[in-house]
């Protein structure tokens, strides 16, 4: 099996940032199905984020790439220019530009590959045309919310816990030390697994989302804390939603802990798998100590995430630890008590 094309690898890391350190140490037969699979989701959501483009027209967009995912092997990319502007990236033009090469790389992944990879992706196109539809505008004054704690379960899902699965069977296809796994385990921690990635971007970026009218936290669990969705718009709300606050960050430490028996799971000569599966529990638990820690999280201006400089601590921790065992575990208890400390009782 080849490895990515090195024209889509330089993409790839052009539009996946901390992502693409993950991919980046895969074993190489790894690389090509989750490197296109992630190139294809980037296009969609491309589409979905586009302003100017009507929101109509995205939904039908969309639509036509799930539906030639479908199409035989070879067979023509979609043309997506048109949801070009001049709000994009370079590098997320660069996407819809040459998704023939995408499309292409797509065409020559193994069939099971491909049955993979365009499930997962059109997991993951319905989840975006599903939040065009939850959240009709695009300004805090069209500000609007899920409704209940199944609704937010549901969203990570389909922005990310679907991954984790497809990962899972990427991985049980190729790598012969792992073909024993127990599949529905496996996969519902590695459902877990892309839910507790998603869950921290929803914190995260709680504050940005809210004046682009999406408010993830549920309605319900705002009333049941005498909150509106609208209150969060308000900086000053912090104290008042700082107990939901607590109780969400609580239910991503359990996704991440799902995570780690994922990662406990792998046999000890899956180096490769083992760094690509660290790197991300250890920088989500990081940047979930900086949420818990954060007196401007609701404030737009204020953008919560980790540093570089702590980026590469953790990858130069990580590699340096991978031999041995309980230094990576007393790694990542510290790093989760860091959050809990956070928390406090």
């Amino acid at each position: 099996m080849r490895d990515i094309p090195a024209p889509l690898r330089r993409l790839l890391k052009q539009v996946s940032r901390s992502f693409f350190l993950s991919i980046a140490v895969l074993p190489g037969s790894l690389r090509r199905p989750i490197g296109v699979a992630y190139l294809l989701a980037r296009a969609a959501d491309t589409v979905a984020d586009t302003r100017i483009v009507t929101r109509p027209d995205r939904l039908r967009i969309l639509d036509g790439l799930r539906q030639a995912l479908d199409a035989p092997a070879g067979s023509s990319a979609p043309d997506l220019t048109g949801a070009l502007t001049g709000s994009q990236s370079p590098a997320e033009r660069a996407v819809l530009l040459r998704l023939d090469e995408v499309f292409a790389a797509f065409a020559e992944l193994l069939p099971g590959d491909r049955r993979g990879v365009r499930d997962v992706v059109q997991r993951l196109i319905q989840g975006m045309q599903t939040d065009l539809t939850t959240f009709p505008g695009e300004t805090e004054a069209e500000l609007a919310a899920l409704e209940a704690r199944a609704d937010l379960d549901r969203y990570t899902y389909f922005a990310a816990g679907c991954v984790g699965e497809f990962w899972t069977e990427m991985t049980m296809a190729h790598r012969p030390a792992c073909r024993a796994w127990d599949g529905d385990l496996r996969g519902r921690q590695g459902k877990r697994f892309g839910q507790a990635l998603q869950m921290t971007n929803v914190l995260r970026d709680l504050a940005q989302d809210l004046r682009i009218g999406r408010c993830y936290v549920p309605r319900q669990e705002l009333l049941a804390h005498g909150l509106r969705p609208a209150d969060l718009l308000h900086p000053g709300s912090l104290e008042r939603f700082r107990p939901l606050l607590a109780d969400l960050l609580r239910l991503t430490l359990t996704y991440y802990a799902e995570a780690w028996d994922y990662i406990a799971a792998l046999p000890g000569t899956e180096v490769r798998m083992r760094l690509a599966c660290l790197l991300p529990v250890f920088i989500g638990l990081a940047t979930l100590d900086r949420i818990a820690c954060a007196r401007g999280l609701l404030d737009p201006a204020v953008h919560v995430k980790i540093p570089r400089s702590t980026v590469r601590g953790i990858l130069l921790r990580s590699v340096a630890a991978l031999g041995n065992g309980s230094a990576l575990a007393g790694y990542h208890r510290g790093l989760r008590a860091a959050v809990e400390r956070a928390l406090g009782p």
